[in-house]
Order: C-alpha cells, then sequence, then structure tokens
C-alpha cells in the first residue's frame, strides 16, 4: 500500500516536472507525460528495483489499471461533447463518410503492404497476422488527440471535424477488426464464422450505444435534484465512473457471447447528456478540471508500459517500421481524399490527415484479442513498437497540424490575451 501511494505520487510529480521541460521545447504536455512514464517504468528507473522509485514490474503497472479505466471514460465523455446537434447538422455528414473511408482505406493500404511482405519473407509476417495488422492500424487514440487540443485550446472547423472523426474512428475499426480477425482465423482453422465476424462487433456496438443513451438521459434526470455546482459536478463524475463500471458487463444473447466498449458506451453517454441537459457545457468544463490529475496520471502509466526491449528485435524494427510508414500513407490519403470528396476547405484537408496518426490503446487492446493467431506475438511486438513511435511523436504531429491551419495560436499571444480577459463568470438556468 505505501509503495502505491509513493509510485502514484512520483508519477504525477515526475510526469508535471517533464511537462515544464517539454513547454521549453515547444512539445505537448502529452508527450512529456508519456516520457515520464517511460523513465520512470519496469523498463527504465523501474529496473533498478528499488522499491517506490517508479514502478519495478508491469505487474505494479497494470495492477493501476483502474486508473486508466476511468480516466478513459472520462476522455471519451468529453469527446461526446463535441457531438452537438448544431454541429451535427454542418459537419456531421462530412463527419460520417471521412470517419470510415479513412479507416477503411487504411486498413487496404497497409493489408496490400504487408501481405507484399509475407509473400517476399514468408518466414517473417504469416499472412493471417498480416491482414489483422491491416485492421488494427484503423484504429486511432482518442485520449492524445484530446489533451492536444485542451492544452493549446485549439479551436476551429479542423477541431471540430477532428474529434467527431476520433470518436466514430472507434466504432468503424471495431467493425474492422473484427471482420479481419474472422478472416485471419478462418485462414488458420479452414472454417469461416459469420456470426464472430459481423453478428458479434454489431450487437457490442449496439449494445454500447444504447447503455450510453440511458446513461446519458439517467444523467441528465438526475442532475435536476441538485442545485449547487459542486454537487452536479459531483454527480456527472459519479455518473461517469458509473458507466465505466457497467461497460464491462458480458452479456450472452442467443448463444453469442457479447461485451461493450468502454470508449462507446461513454461517448454516447456524453452525446446525449450535452444535447438535453441546459447547463452541459458549464458541468463539462468543471469535470475536465477536476480530472486533470487523473489525466495526467493516465498518460503517464501509458508512458510505462512501453517496452523498450522490443527496439532490440531487428525484425519487429523492420516490419514495424513498414506498418508505421503504411499505416501514415494510408491514414493522410484517406483522410485527405474523403476530405475532397466532401467538399471540406482546403486547410482541413491538407491537415486533417497528420492529426489521425496517434495510436494506443484501442490497438493494443486489438493486439491482444490477437494473441490466439499464429503469429500473434508478432502482431503484439509490431503494435507496441508502432505505439511507442506515434504516442511520442503524433502529439507533436497534431500540434503542428492545428498550428497550421490558424486552430493553435502561438503561446505568447495567447497568454498575453488571458492576462487582459476577465474571468469568466457561469450561470445556471
Amino acid at each position: 500500500m505505501q509503495e502505491t501511494f509513493i509510485s502514484l505520487s512520483l508519477a504525477l510529480i515526475v510526469g508535471l516536472l517533464m511537462s515544464r521541460i517539454a513547454k521549453k521545447m515547444n512539445l505537448p504536455a502529452v508527450t512529456a507525460y508519456l516520457v515520464a512514464g517511460l523513465l520512470i517504468g519496469p523498463y527504465c528507473l523501474g529496473r533498478l528495483g528499488v522499491s517506490g522509485l517508479g514502478f519495478n514490474t508491469m505487474e505494479q503497472v497494470e495492477a493501476l489499471s483502474i486508473f486508466s479505466q476511468a480516466a478513459m471514460g472520462f476522455i471519451a465523455f468529453t469527446i461526446g461533447n463535441e457531438f452537438r446537434l448544431s454541429q451535427l447538422k454542418t459537419m456531421g455528414k462530412q463527419a460520417v463518410i471521412i470517419g470510415i473511408a479513412q479507416a477503411a482505406f487504411t486498413t487496404v493500404v497497409v493489408d496490400i503492404v504487408l501481405i507484399g511482405v509475407h509473400f517476399i519473407f514468408p518466414d517473417l509476417l504469416s499472412i493471417s497476422a498480416a491482414i489483422t495488422l491491416g485492421a488494427i492500424a484503423s484504429a486511432t487514440a482518442p485520449a492524445a488527440t484530446l489533451m492536444v487540443v485542451k492544452q493549446y485550446k485549439a479551436h476551429g472547423p479542423l477541431t471540430k471535424l477532428l474529434m467527431m472523426v476520433v470518436a466514430i474512428d472507434d466504432a468503424v475499426g471495431l467493425v474492422l477488426f473484427a471482420v479481419s480477425f474472422g478472416v485471419a482465423s478462418a485462414l488458420e482453422k479452414g472454417s469461416v464464422s459469420v456470426t464472430g465476424m459481423v453478428i458479434e462487433p454489431l450487437i457490442e456496438i449496439f449494445l454500447s450505444l444504447a447503455l450510453g443513451a440511458v446513461m446519458g438521459f439517467v444523467l441528465n434526470f438526475v442532475e435536476r435534484f441538485f442545485h449547487s455546482r459542486s454537487k452536479r459536478m459531483s454527480v456527472s463524475v459519479a455518473f461517469v465512473l458509473l458507466t465505466v463500471g457497467l461497460s464491462f458487463i458480458k452479456f450472452e444473447i442467443a448463444g453469442v457471447h457479447c461485451g461493450m466498449s468502454l470508449l462507446l458506451v461513454c461517448m454516447m453517454a456524453g452525446t446525449i447528456f450535452c444535447n438535453v441537459c441546459e447547463t452541459s457545457e458549464e458541468l463539462m468544463n468543471r469535470v475536465d478540471t477536476w480530472t486533470v490529475p487523473l489525466t495526467i496520471f493516465f498518460f503517464v502509466l501509458s508512458g510505462s508500459e512501453l517496452n523498450l526491449t522490443i527496439l532490440s528485435n531487428p525484425i519487429i524494427l523492420l516490419i514495424g517500421a513498414i506498418y508505421i510508414i503504411a499505416r501514415s500513407v494510408g491514414k493522410y490519403t484517406g483522410a485527405f481524399g474523403s476530405c475532397m470528396v466532401t467538399k471540406c476547405n482546403k486547410s482541413i484537408t491538407k491537415n486533417l490527415g497528420i492529426t489521425l496518426l496517434p495510436q494506443a490503446g484501442v490497438a493494443l487492446g486489438m493486439s491482444l484479442t490477437a494473441a490466439s493467431l499464429e503469429g500473434g506475438d508478432i502482431i503484439r511486438n509490431v503494435i507496441l513498437f508502432s505505439v511507442l513511435v506515434y504516442e511520442l511523436v503524433g502529439p507533436a504531429l497534431t500540434k503542428n497540424a492545428l498550428t497550421h491551419a490558424g486552430e493553435i495560436k502561438p503561446e505568447g499571444k495567447v497568454s498575453a490575451r488571458s492576462k487582459n480577459e476577465p474571468k469568466p463568470s457561469f450561470h445556471l438556468h
């Protein structure tokens, strides 16, 4: 117990100290938190085995996963706030088309490239692993993107579209992975499961959205019984935690085993709540303030999970580099093309693809599911390598893209402006 509290405090302190260094280097804070986690993780300082000096083993990191799950719930809940009806009317159609198109195109590009690698070097990569990696490539990390947007107060059409596309990406990635994983399993076993490829992911999406919608309406109902801002915020926090907990429930429907997506459940809850509650925007801001330490700890923990030992494996480095290049090309080209089809402005068309590069938790979860395949270890290690690269580089690329689009103002100007602005006052109706 003592070691846990010391590790928790160390994670927050080191993360905050690293953010000061990152600011001088003009890097996003999320990158600093990830590097901080890497430093105090079991593959760096933790290897010294000094009790309380970081995380000595992966078991210690995994034991604190409850904090990561809670943080992902609040992050997803906040992203749901981007799906307000006013925004959906103006950008909803574009977001859906781009979200589906760029994810599917990325999967196709990575599939083609990695299947080509299989035929050239059949001993390095199985065809089932190549197909599965293609599907995992579609997934984008919402947490890092949201963190950059919040830190720099990014605002504009690109930012609004980005947040909606990132949210849609999770559902699309879920379906693509289920289909690809089903095909890969069929190639190895010689039998095709329509249930696993189509029915299970569709039921998972439906149940996730249904539970999220119910929780959003119930939260709005319960909020009406409280009038003070602190109590209303506390109710919001309690309901997000409750929603996270309920998302882990497993079902069996007509012999089909189904679960739910934590991200989809909490996103839907946030979407419903922000559209039915008149004071949702003020409450969302207060909840965001409350969860800042939790979010920092989430990224430090994520950094601690990055496995540096894979850098010594030349096969993983080779396949990982090919995967990263193919995925980056797929994401950028897919976003660019779908933006042109939906007639987005030039700024969005040029920069959206770059902001979709970060990859983390969702991809790691998919790679764990794929462990049962032939070459499952290759899949896991390639994704670990790509997450290491994307998480450290992706936030900075996202920041640069939003800056080029004119939706992040230079920090000096922002701070100068903020000094002259009166403090905001909130009014509850």
